[in-house]
């Protein structure tokens, strides 16, 4: 039984891991499976999107040492990381270069040396699992788009989603420009689409 910190960019994200994710896990094990958004926890309208690494590679690891049993991970748009400066988050440069199917992984590994670096040398790597989607996480709902259709009530635009599915080789490869991401290819479909509700 495990404990797992979902470190994530956005309320969407944090409703999806608390109301859909979390659920699922627990059948595998897990006893507590919660959202962490990035930014300060204080003051929530200054909570959530991406953040620079330093800060959130000090929110992983204060969880990661706080509780020596839990399992964290992130779940955060790769388009949308500081790839220059002292914000960079690290291989996010690199990986501007490299083929599209390896462009996340290229940054969750070198995310993860980093914070085994931090832990030192006893740390189990195995407590910090990094994810990226490449684009945002409406991307994701685009794996079923039948399901998608239904759970917005609107089983009708299923084909149309499909369309859009279609034309990629996977969900998340949907265009990430700001008039054919994902969510805005949703909006010309959905009148008043609000994102953190219907994304779920």
């Amino acid at each position: 039984m495990s404990r797992l910190l979902v470190h994530v960019e956005g309320e969407t994200e944090e409703s999806f891991v608390n109301e859909v994710l979390g659920p699922h896990l627990f059948e595998f094990g897990f006893w507590e499976v919660a959202a962490r958004l990035l930014g300060n926890a204080r003051q929530r309208s200054r909570r959530g999107g991406i953040c620079g690494w330093p800060s959130v590679r000090r929110d992983i690891v204060g969880h990661l040492k706080g509780d020596p049993t839990c399992i964290a991970t992130t779940m955060v748009d790769y388009y949308g990381l500081p790839q220059a400066g002292a914000s960079a988050w690290p291989g996010r440069t690199e990986a501007s270069t490299t083929v599209f199917d390896r462009k996340a992984s290229r940054v969750e590994n070198a995310v993860l040396e980093d914070v085994r670096n931090e832990m030192g040398v006893n740390f189990d790597s195995r407590r910090f699992i990094p994810y990226l989607m490449m684009h945002e996480f409406e991307a994701l709902l685009f794996s079923d788009c039948a399901k998608f259709a239904s759970g917005i009530g609107q089983p009708e635009l299923a084909d149309r989603f499909q369309r859009i599915r279609g034309d990629f080789a996977s969900p998340e490869e949907i265009d990430d420009s700001p008039n054919h991401a994902p969510s805005k290819r949703i909006e010309t479909l959905v009148s008043g689409y609000p994102k953190k509700f219907m994304g779920l």
